[in-house]
């Protein structure tokens, strides 16, 4: 099958030939032919399948026949989440409509100047290609006029509603005419993006080549697992030494991790570059200039480099950093393997991250072989699971003596476990509950107990009487009254315990009464201040 046999014009054939495609992809084969009858579609396909031309050459071919109104505002209009993959997109339509007389094809993202990309809006344009945010700033402005809008493409809708722009896309799809053609790809479309599809569409066509749970059989999978992150370090610097390394994307889990793994690797000699979303998007774009290029060998990225990077010479993706989602892992390995070429894909992942990696082989349904290097063998074993739902039944036993190895080895109840309540030794102790004494005149009597039933319990006639204890402090040994009285005789731990023991008379606080015999003291040399305190 050729392009040519599609329906496509001729001088889009011609482009797409001179582009180096001959024979059209799977989704390319199946999407051109109902793209072209004007039908809405739902397309599902694969990382680096070809979708791109599936849309964009459909769209291509409505510019090749007048507009049914007359205005400046875009006929095709193409989402994408990301800057880079806008710009990709952007790329493709000006490489497959090159043939056409006056193509206008324009980009609006963010990051990006607003009086550069407001000049371009002023003119005609023919085919737009933007971010949600950027787009919703233009149209609550009233910069662009929507009224010859033919054919909307949503390109990898779950991603954007994945970033938050569910709303942002309601409010751009209420603001288009309702007589469009909309054409939406994504990797699934179950619940918000089977929702918006529904809102959004009229009887569309639903076309499913491949999906995330598709083998990659151009990649080759493996894990490495790392004891910690030294390790995982030691690891990548020896996978990107490698002399078949020739370009590699090593993916970070944060923005911070980019910076600080950029740096790391420029100082160990590696031409290294980052990526990420606080980047200027001057700089992204003379990042993804170098990596296409062959300037930047090892590129360093976030998520946001997922989607949107095609760069066919790139031989090695690296999870340094495990993905927030199974989802991301298939976009992030689809950046190797692209145009029928092979790559590989290398996840590092510690022991905590164990279950993000049983996680990724449950969505993809495939094992990922774990592979050593020779001197940098991990002292971690990973797990042998012990059904096929990916659980952890052999883990390792850390100085839990005799503790079970398994689930399945665990007592069921406390009868089954190896020291139950009666086996323990505890003396004379009944060893179930039947055998626990229903009274106290039933438990078992020791030698030198004391009786237990009421026969042998002593009277209460026998007890002392409450006359014959001592209930009064003057039958006690040491009363207030056998205390001494004066202060030779006192000591220190017979202090009296009231005023009425005190040797002495109480104090009285006239002004004029005399101060007591031990208190006179010789005045001499004392101010006047301080005879006063003596003069109550």
């Amino acid at each position: 099958m050729s392009f040519a046999s599609l329906g496509l014009n001729e001088a889009l054939v011609a482009a797409v030939t001179r582009a180096g495609y001959t024979t059209p992809t799977s989704v390319q084969a199946e999407a051109i032919p109902v793209a072209l009858t004007g039908a809405d579609m739902m397309v599902s396909a694969a990382t680096g399948s070809g979708k791109t031309a599936a849309f964009m050459l459909p769209a291509l071919e409505r510019l090749t026949k007048a507009p049914a109104a007359k205005s400046i505002g875009p006929r095709i209009m193409v989402l994408c989440p990301t800057r880079e993959l806008a710009q990709q997109v952007a790329k493709a339509g000006v490489t497959y409509g090159r043939s056409l007389q006056r193509l206008s094809v324009v980009t609006v993202v963010g990051g990006m100047p607003y009086p550069a990309q407001l000049k371009l809006l002023r003119q005609p344009v023919d085919v737009l290609v933007a971010t949600p945010g950027r787009l919703l700033d233009y149209i609550k402005s009233g910069r662009i006029d929507f009224s010859r809008m033919e054919m909307l493409v949503l390109d990898e809708a779950d991603r954007m509603l994945d970033m938050g722009f569910m709303e942002d896309i309601e409010q751009i799809v209420a603001a288009l005419p309702a007589g469009r053609q909309t054409v939406m790809f994504s990797a699934t479309f179950g619940g918000e993006v089977g929702r918006l599809a529904a809102s959004m569409l009229n009887k569309p066509q639903r076309i499913e080549l491949a999906n995330s749970t598709d083998k990659h059989a151009d990649i080759e999978q493996r894990v490495h697992w790392a004891d910690d992150a030294g390790h995982k370090n030691r690891i990548l610097d020896h996978l990107l030494a490698q002399p078949d390394m020739t370009q590699a994307i090593v993916f970070t889990a944060t923005k911070r991790d980019a910076d600080w793994l950029t740096e790391t690797l420029a100082d160990k000699g590696f031409a290294a570059a980052s990526l990420h979303g606080d980047m200027p998007q001057a700089k992204r774009n003379r990042t993804l200039t170098g990596l296409r290029r062959g300037d930047i060998k090892v590129l360093i990225a976030t998520d946001v480099a997922a989607r949107g990077i095609d760069v066919p010479a790139i031989s090695h993706v690296i999870n340094y950093g495990m993905p927030m989602k199974p989802e991301d892992y298939v976009h992030r390995i689809g950046r190797t393997g692209r145009a029928g070429r092979s790559g590989v894909a290398i996840t590092l992942a510690v022991p905590a991250e164990r279950f993000k990696v049983r996680a990724i082989e449950r969505f993809t349904t495939q094992q990922i072989p774990a592979s050593v290097i020779e001197g940098l063998e991990p002292r971690f074993k990973p797990e042998q699971r012990s059904n096929s739902r990916g659980g952890f039944g052999d883990r390792p036993n850390r100085g839990g003596g005799d503790r079970p190895r398994s689930f399945g080895d665990k007592p069921r109840s406390f009868g089954d476990r190896p020291r139950s309540f009666g086996d323990r030794p505890q003396g004379d102790r009944p060893r179930s509950f039947e055998d626990r004494p229903r009274s106290f005149s039933d438990r078992p009597r020791t030698e030198g107990a004391a009786p237990r039933s009421a026969e042998e319990r002593p009277r209460f006639d026998d007890r002392p009487s409450f006359n014959e204890r001592p209930r009064s402090f003057e039958d006690r040994p040491r009363s207030f009254s056998d205390r001494p009285r004066s202060n030779a005789e006192r000591k220190m731990g017979d202090r009296p315990r009231s005023f009425a023991d005190r040797d002495s008379q109480p104090r009285t606080f006239s002004r004029d009464a005399a101060p007591r015999q031990d208190e006179r003291r010789s005045s001499e040399g004392r101010s006047t201040s301080s005879r006063n305190r003596y003069d109550f």
